[in-house]
């Protein structure tokens, strides 16, 4: 492949735009002839590490690998000697061992992705699937391929991400990648305590701004990707019950009838039907959920690919 190089992928911003657009590209490509790539990386071994839950990226890791004739072998922290105090650098090393050529992890601590691409072999390549509250840059890259097919050019997406935008992986490495590849406007909404905190909007740049009113967001957006509470992240703040939060900040029919006439509606899952979105928009006809769940094996094979071809 003609394409630069990339060792790793374990945080958006470590990406050129060069980059992100070949992978946008090599994923469309994918996309519109899977058989095309069948088999391509046959033989080569692909590690998914998992310390938290998942099932799409998960899956969709496993799934893509298979797709490209690569060996996957699953590890998770439930079953595994980390339940007997191994350490994350010792599980890593024992992994590194059996040589393969890609390390797919997921941890609930920032920063662990990073941390075991500077332990890792030459020959081996590792994709961040989430870590912490940092970063989840595959996500990143679905949402972005998904946007670009449904609106056609970024500097047209006028996109409003709501929900816990303070705890979210998702929602950070989408707004760095969506801004480095010049998207028109991000509106974030949600209650306060789940907004940026003010250094953090500093650095976001002036195509971020933000609203209360989930209301005021949606006038004219013409994409809306909803995020969920991170329950699970979350420490020290009051979290609305589950009625109050849909009634107040719930994206619901009428706020499709005030938004953009084509627009589209995203969410990265798993989906709290009944509390940041309701299920008839969610199941609608402006929702491309299922798209995006399509579309990671479809990034996530691109992802793999370029990793070990460029």
């Amino acid at each position: 492949m003609n394409q630069p190089a990339l060792q790793h992928f374990t945080d958006v911003a470590e990406c050129t735009p060069e980059q992100l657009l070949a992978l946008l590209d090599l994923a469309d490509q994918i996309a519109a002839d899977p058989e095309a790539v069948t088999n391509s990386l046959s033989g080569r071994l692909l590690v998914n590490l998992f310390y938290e839950p998942s099932t799409r990226t998960r899956l969709s890791f496993e799934v893509a690998g298979k797709r490209l004739g690569m060996l996957v072998a699953n590890v998770s922290a439930t079953g595994s000697s980390v339940e007997k105090g191994e350490t994350l650098d010792d599980t890593f090393h024992t992994i590194q061992a059996m040589a393969p050529d890609c390390v797919v992890l997921r941890h609930p601590d920032p920063g662990t992705a990073k941390h075991l691409a500077n332990l890792a072999a030459d020959s081996v390549h590792v994709i961040n699937a989430g870590d912490g509250i940092a970063a989840h840059p595959s996500q990143a890259l679905l949402d972005a391929m998904t946007l670009r097919q449904a609106l056609g050019d970024f500097a047209g997406i006028r996109l409003v991400m709501a929900g816990d935008i303070r705890h979210s992986r998702v929602a950070r490495s989408s707004i760095r990648l969506l801004t480095t590849l010049g998207v028109e406007e991000i509106r974030i909404c949600g209650p306060r305590q789940f907004q940026p905190t003010a250094e953090r909007l500093a650095e976001l740049g002036p195509r971020v701004s933000v609203f209360e009113q989930l209301e005021d967001a949606v006038d004219g957006a013409n994409a809306i990707m909803m995020l969920r509470i991170q329950k699970e992240r979350i420490s020290g703040i009051e979290i609305p019950g589950a009625d109050e939060y849909h009634q107040r900040w719930g994206l619901r029919a009428e706020h499709l009838e005030m938004a953009g006439p084509n627009c589209v509606v995203l969410h990265p899952g798993p989906m709290n039907r009944g509390v940041e979105i309701a299920s008839e928009v969610a199941d609608g006809p402006r929702s491309l959920i299922r798209r995006q769940v399509r579309n990671g094996l479809y990034a996530r094979m691109a992802l793999l690919k370029y990793l070990m071809e460029s």
